[in-house]
């Protein structure tokens, strides 16, 4: 299995590189940064563009939040002064990502037709003065839409300096779910394309549960948990809500890029920005995209990080796992916004760490980006990001930390490809051990709508095997359901609780056929519907995991729990399965405590050519997860290599790159035939060791 994984690596690596044609593999990277003409004085923008060019930035990005000066009034539409920046930035070798303005749209649009904005849970019509407050369903919003794009399409179709465009900006809403008209009636239409009868619906919603029961479709409500009394009657209705939304954000991302590939030059390519943490859209339903990129600010004062110093560091595995999963749909991605320095909405707003900067922009080389990008060239002197750093600073001359950070990374990344080899394949070892992670967000959805638990945090859950895994230096792919996993050694499929039995089969198969299946808590518990089975709990995956899960505890943080492995402690408390193992099945963890101490809690079996294990306790800290991920390696005798604490390890296109994310210095061992390229084996904190 190991040759044919290593053989078939090396076709898709020459398949992605045949298809990625919007960037020149040789430039390895390219750096670029925001830029908001429409706020700063034209008289400047020449001095702009060109100490841009000499930070060594290489493109710029423009126009997302401009629809008032593009459109001043509805049908006029003024793209001069674009021209004019647009110009200048092409005039000092700057290529040019242009977006459209739907994010923002003008006050004449939302005063004149007020029926295109978001209605909030409580029924209050979101105001102007905000961005992403327009309703994604609204039929006169898509009409305003479509026009602007269109004409923007067509002006800047053949402009040499336009290097590609950006679909409105960071598509989400923030966590808000719209109840606008427009959107009840376009739910009703999806529920009926969905259900086919209302039956059906009646059915998969489990109606027959409070009285709930429904005889037309035109009866159906958005479901709100805001305006519900006692709990929801319904967790199949709130999921399909989630759905819902996610299809609408998609539809009108489709819309315009339909609108921008009729119209432009096929050197251009069409993305947009999804920001990395957030779950409310789902990035992986707009496959019509060249491609999809994110967001990422790894310091907002919402992660302690690792050591006194992590919260200026950032978590470790934030830019790798956005890297894995926005690379997945298409083989190619970005970061358009990657932290320049302090910020202004965060919890708090710390510095960052001393070359955390740097660091950060390492790590989002090192997972195969063929783009970076940060939100902002020049801090704003006015506005709700005020406090927000750029590029340089509020004389819109003088560098800031990150700037010069920037200007480091694009220095080295310069001599970087004066040592690139074309073609180069993964290191065999590396590629031997390569991992992957199956995802749905309808499970992060659906266990939002019943954790359980205050504590429970399906995205965090995920991070433990995503961090586990990387921190055995083993590359990851994020994969979704469909996914041939045949190829890879070993399969992690992380608290999916959502399942039907043929994907169950296809995961017997799989281990049957020689792979490492690893599952985790709540894994296969209902069916699509989030329906339990009349059977035994989590009948549908007692035959895999060879053992009856007979039941399941959770605590709080007072009353943690021990699990013991090998002779070591695990603290729990999230969530902690009990197990009865069939006969052949290997008990590999059991409770420590509590009134079950004893039971069984990982368990692990051989099935056919290769095996199958299930982690039943959702860990504190992750170091459960890791531990039984590196046993599964080492019994499968796939050769790992464990990381120290907080270090990152990556490997594109020839090299290999270390970054430190922990508050201590740490020792890299390096192959005695290595090649340092830029810094030293002994990494401080925010440190980056690059080798051949």
């Amino acid at each position: 299995m190991k040759k044919i994984f290593f053989i078939v690596s090396i076709f898709i690596v020459n398949i992605l590189q045949a298809q990625n044609t919007f960037f020149p593999p040789e430039k390895l990277v390219q750096t670029g940064v925001y830029y908001y003409p429409e706020a700063w004085n034209p008289d400047q923008w020449d001095r702009d563009f060109k100490n841009m060019a000499d930070m060594g930035f290489e493109f710029t990005h423009m126009a997302e939040f401009a629809w008032a000066q593009l459109e001043p009034t509805e049908g006029n539409f003024n793209f001069k002064w674009l021209d004019k920046a647009v110009e200048l930035a092409g005039k000092h070798g700057l290529k040019v990502i242009l977006c459209t303005p739907s994010a923002t749209p003008p006050v004449w649009l939302t005063q004149k037709y007020p029926e295109v904005l978001v209605v909030l849970p409580n029924g209050q019509q979101a105001m102007h003065g905000t961005r992403e407050h327009y309703s994604w369903s609204s039929p006169k919003y898509k009409e305003l839409t479509s026009k602007i794009v269109e004409a923007m399409a067509k002006h800047y179709a053949n402009n040499p300096n336009v290097w590609g465009w950006q679909i409105d900006n960071e598509p989400s809403h923030y966590g808000s779910l719209d109840y606008n008209p427009a959107a009840q009636a376009n739910f009703r239409v999806w529920l009926k394309n969905k259900y086919k009868t209302i039956d059906a619906l009646n059915k998969a919603w489990g109606t027959a549960f409070w009285s709930g029961i429904y005889s037309d479709f035109n009866q159906i409500e958005l479901p709100n948990a805001d305006r519900l009394i006692s709990g929801v009657a319904s967790p199949t209705s709130m999921v399909d809500m989630k759905r819902f939304n996610a299809d609408e954000c998609a539809s009108f991302i489709s819309m315009q890029n339909k609108i921008l590939k009729e119209n432009i030059a096929k050197n251009q390519f069409v993305t947009t920005n999804f920001m990395s943490s957030h779950t409310d859209v789902d990035p992986w339903r707009n496959p019509d995209l060249d491609f999809i990129s994110y967001t990422m600010y790894p310091v907002a004062g919402y992660t302690n990080g690792i050591g006194k110093q992590g919260f200026r560091l950032g978590d470790q595995w934030m830019i790798s796992f956005a890297n894995d999963f926005f690379r997945s749909l298409k083989g190619i991605t970005g970061v358009m916004e990657l932290q320049p320095g302090q910020v202004n909405w965060g919890t708090f707003n710390p510095q960052p760490y001393p070359g955390a900067v740097h660091n950060w922009l390492w790590n989002a080389f090192s997972g195969g980006l063929d783009f970076i990008c940060s939100y902002r060239f020049r801090q704003p002197i006015f506005g709700g990001e005020q406090f927000h750093y750029g590029m340089v600073g509020t004389d819109g001359v003088t560098p800031l930390v990150g700037g010069k950070q920037y200007s480091q990374f694009m220095r080295e990344i310069k001599q970087l490809r004066k040592l690139y080899t074309p073609n180069s394949l993964m290191p065999k070892e590396y590629a031997d051990r390569k991992a992957a992670l199956v995802f749905n967000m309808d499970n992060i959805w659906e266990t939002g709508v019943q954790p359980q638990t205050a504590f429970w945090n399906e995205r965090g859950h995920i991070l433990k095997y995503y961090g586990g895994l990387k921190s055995l230096s083993v590359p990851v792919d994020i994969v979704n359901e469909t996914k041939d996993l045949s190829t890879y050694p070993v399969v992690v499929v992380p608290a999916f609780q959502m399942v039907d039995p043929q994907l169950v089969e296809k995961w017997m198969k799989y281990a049957q056929n020689g792979g490492n299946l690893v599952l985790s808590v709540r894994t296969g518990l209902t069916d699509r519907n989030g329906h339990f089975a009349q059977a035994p709990w989590a009948a549908m995956i007692s035959n895999l995991i060879g053992a009856q899960i007979t039941m399941n505890d959770m605590m709080d943080v007072n009353h943690a729990g021990k699990i013991l492995m090998d002779r070591n402690n695990y603290s729990w408390y999230v969530w902690g399965d009990m197990l009865q193992p069939d006969n052949g099945t290997e008990v590999w963890a059991t409770f420590a405590d509590q009134f079950y101490a004893g039971k069984a809690t990982v368990i692990h079996r051989k099935l056919g050519k290769g095996t199958v294990t299930y982690i039943g306790t959702d860990s504190n800290d992750g170091k459960l997860e890791t531990a039984v991920l590196k046993k599964v390696y080492d019994n499968a005798g796939i050769q790992i290599k464990e990381l120290p604490e907080g270090i990152v390890l990556n490997w594109r296109d020839g090299f290999w790159i270390a970054n430190n994310y922990s508050s201590s210095i740490q020792h890299i061992d390096l192959p005695s035939n290595s090649s340092i390229i830029f810094g030293k084996v002994d990494l401080e904190p925010a440190g980056v060791l690059v080798w051949k």
